[in-house]
């Protein structure tokens, strides 16, 4: 498959063949969903807590005599029942992480890659120079790409300092080093703007 190269000023300036073992298998929508439950579920704190009957402070002496009051029994003012008593069955910290086998993560980044060659949503790019730490700069190379409405996913190769701190107050652009690109990342963007080392590096990478 081949795709356009673009210079920073948004002129075609040659073409640029595409993988087939990256971006020319049959997209599986299966794989990429596990993948995306294992990505989000490895994200969570799970650091929410609650405090049970046996942890709240106090509660030690019998509230009122059992007979005669009229009221129901009571043994502690902790009770699940009061005001300020503990909770039932509630959140305690846990680990939601669980392992996600490395063919199957390569499969559904292939397919995430594959998905997006097929729907158009890859354009790559000679180079993107920032001579300094610019957000307007970077927002005129994305509308001169015609990319200015899209979710875009920047993939370069190395560090872009520069470009990384560019990118950072840009709703809808993100930034990330080629080879440390996820599926999860790809499938959110809708175009992957690849620069040519950028995507010379994934291949090499990931191939």
């Amino acid at each position: 498959m081949e795709v356009k190269l673009y210079n920073q000023e948004g002129a075609e300036i040659g073409k640029v063949t595409l993988k087939d073992s990256l971006f020319g298998a049959e997209p599986n929508p299966t794989i990429v969903h596990q993948y995306v439950v294992n990505y989000l579920a490895n994200r969570r704190q799970g650091t929410s807590s609650s405090k049970g009957r046996s942890d709240v402070s106090g509660g030690g002496a019998k509230p009122y005599r059992q007979k005669g009051t009229g009221r129901a029994r009571a043994g502690t003012m902790r009770s699940p029942l009061r005001k300020g008593g503990g909770i039932v069955f509630g959140p305690s910290p846990r680990s939601y992480r669980s392992d996600f086998p490395k063919k199957m993560k390569r499969a559904a980044f292939v397919s995430a890659l594959s998905d997006k060659a097929r729907s158009e949503g890859v354009v790559v790019v000679d180079k993107l120079d920032m001579p300094e730490i610019k957000t307007k700069q970077l927002s005129g190379v994305i509308d001169k790409l015609g990319l200015q409405n899209k979710k875009c996913l920047i993939l370069d190769e190395g560090e872009n300092r520069n470009l990384f701190l560019s990118v950072r107050n840009m709703r809808k652009v993100k930034y990330s080093r080629a080879p440390l690109a996820n599926t999860y990342d790809i499938i959110d963007a809708q175009v992957l703007l690849f620069t040519k080392a950028g995507l010379e590096k994934v291949e090499e990478v990931f191939a």
